[in-house]
């Protein structure tokens, strides 16, 4: 029953894996994989195999990383909606009144969320093996590598299921899951770059040690989504549609968000109890007031207290202990606001059509730029106040270490401009891809794919020119490439020598003209975007200016 004869698995695989878009992802995925190989591979009609096996072992290590990163992207994706779905669609009670025991259901959930996702991974196996005549990497650390892989994809699916199994929404559920497994991620990369020489020991770790424990915790959240799903507190959900946020706060635990006081009235502003002014955006205060908080602030004590936690040891080493390094902080937040942004945007007309309101929201009085407008800035200013609660230790940095930072201030606003733009393109982006989306969970997965592709394709452009082949003379095209995205613009925002010099021994110089065009860009790719979302609700939708 948990797997032969299970219906929630059956019908599950049969609706992810005969979609158009899992044949068109695997297509997608053997490609890119396909082509890097491609340009990362020897030209030469003679290869010396004994000469320099450092760059096999660092091919290896990039495509084993890169998909260690994708599956930490993907696998929330597919498994943080499995149970919050069913919720959203009004089937939650019917699941559980079936005669379906808890554990078949979370098997049944769980595998058939990991089940694409898996298939991908094996799948990139006979790109990876091409790498070996090479030399400089055995059969066997990749064997263990793909082993450690497969493992944590199952502890990424537990985490992912049980937030869906927590959480009522689905956004909420997804981000929770994102930021828990950030800092595994973390870890589990530095973990197999600093062993990069030690390969016994690393092999050793990734499938003696690190499985055990792994799969003790994926046991132990998934049995805690079955007592859940056997126990569920959560039953009636048309009646726990709104959470009353006094009575929360009374029983919450660790952190509470007092929406009268200074800085949480700036992400979470106090009920409004006097009449609306007429001069005030209708569709932003009914946004700011009740949408984003009416399931509660569980979701966002999670945000900050998780996101503050991992930020602790980063801005120690980024911005005190290796000032030089400040860039590598820069990309701690940007990440962070990219994982944040579109749960708070992508929802904006999505969940308009799925509450059937869409209609309603057309026939009001409000013109397009004003349903654009409240939709868009109900978002942001969420996600940008919580990221801004990360950016702060910058001017700390900047003013307890003067002798180190110098005249730094302008590389500091700049990095404050950038994280502006690109927290601003993050949440328009996400609002566009609910304009053209039917559904909440289609869009945040749009809005993730595009800023992955925006975001970390140039970056991994830039590591396989600089790391795996010679492409000096692409060098300069690559950075104007590059500058597109702010993980990179970061590193090219020009240091003063006292702090920059270690960098500058290493080649990296900063540019104020990319600064300039990541910034220039951006602002225009923003302006494009207003322009495609004023028109859609103008036009697709019947609404004409008056």
């Amino acid at each position: 029953m948990l797997l032969l004869e299970n219906p929630v698995l059956q019908r599950e695989l049969l609706t992810n894996l005969r979609a158009n878009s899992a044949f068109v992802l695997l297509l997608l995925y053997q490609v890119v994989l396909g082509l890097v190989l491609l340009v990362a591979y020897p030209s030469g009609q003679r290869v010396d195999l004994s000469s320099d096996p450092s760059a096999a072992r660092q091919l290896v290590d990039f495509f084993f990383l890169g998909q260690y990163v994708l599956a930490s992207l993907m696998a929330p994706t597919f498994a943080a909606g499995a149970i919050s779905g069913e919720k959203e669609r009004k089937t939650y009670e019917m699941l559980l009144a079936s005669p379906l025991r808890p554990w078949a259901i979370v098997i049944g959930k769980m595998v058939a969320s990991l089940t694409h996702l898996v298939v991908l991974i094996i799948a990139s196996l006979p790109i990876i093996m091409l790498a070996l005549p090479l030399g400089g990497v055995s059969v066997y650390e990749v064997w263990g590598a793909y082993l450690w892989l497969m493992i944590s994809i199952v502890l990424f699916g537990s985490i992912g299921l049980a937030c869906s199994c927590r959480f009522q929404r689905t956004s909420s559920s997804l981000v929770v899951s994102y930021l828990v497994i950030l800092p595994i991620v973390i870890v589990g990369a530095i973990f197999w770059r600093a062993l990069e020489s030690s390969g016994s020991l690393r092999l050793n770790i990734a499938t003696l040690i690190l499985p055990p424990i792994y799969l003790t915790i994926s046991w132990v959240l998934c049995a805690w989504t079955a007592r859940r799903l056997l126990y569920p507190p959560d039953v009636g959900s048309e009646g726990k549609d709104v959470v009353d946020l006094e009575e929360e706060s009374k029983h919450a635990i660790g952190m509470i968000i007092q929406r009268d006081q200074f800085p949480d009235r700036l992400f979470a502003p106090p009920r409004r109890t006097a009449l609306m002014k007429d001069s005030a955006n209708p569709v932003y205060d009914k946004e700011i007031h009740a949408e984003l908080f009416s399931q509660g602030t569980l979701m966002l004590r999670l945000v900050i207290q998780i996101s503050m936690l991992l930020a602790i040891p980063l801005m120690a080493f980024f911005l005190f202990i290796f000032p030089w390094h400040c860039p590598w902080y820069l990309c701690y937040v940007l990440v962070f606001n990219i994982l944040v942004a579109p749960v708070f945007s992508a929802g904006a007309l999505t969940s308009e059509r799925e509450r059937q309101t869409l209609e309603l929201l057309l026939t009001t009085v409000l013109q397009p730029w004003q349903i654009l407008w409240g939709k868009l800035l109900a978002g942001f200013r969420v996600s940008y106040v919580l990221t801004m609660f990360l950016m702060w230790p910058m001017v700390l940095a900047f003013l307890l270490a003067m002798g180190r930072f110098g005249s730094n201030w302008l590389a500091v606003l700049t990095f404050f401009a950038i994280v502006l733009i690109a927290a601003i393109f993050n949440s328009l982006s996400a609002l566009l891809c609910s304009t053209l989306c039917k559904k909440t969970s289609t869009a945040l997965l749009a809005s993730y794919s595009v800023l992955i592709v925006l975001y970390f394709l140039p970056v991994a452009a830039w590591f396989i020119a600089t790391n795996l082949v010679d492409a000096g003379p692409y060098l300069g095209v690559l950075k104007l490439v590059g500058a597109m995205s702010p993980l990179m613009a970061v590193f090219w925002v020009p240091l003063d020598a006292n702090i920059h010099e270690n960098l500058a021994e290493g080649g990296a110089i900063g540019d104020w003209k990319l600064v300039c065009l990541y910034i220039a860009s951006t602002l225009l790719a923003i302006a494009g975007m207003l322009a495609v979302v004023a028109t859609l609700l103008r036009n697709r939708w019947g609404m004409t200016g008056r």
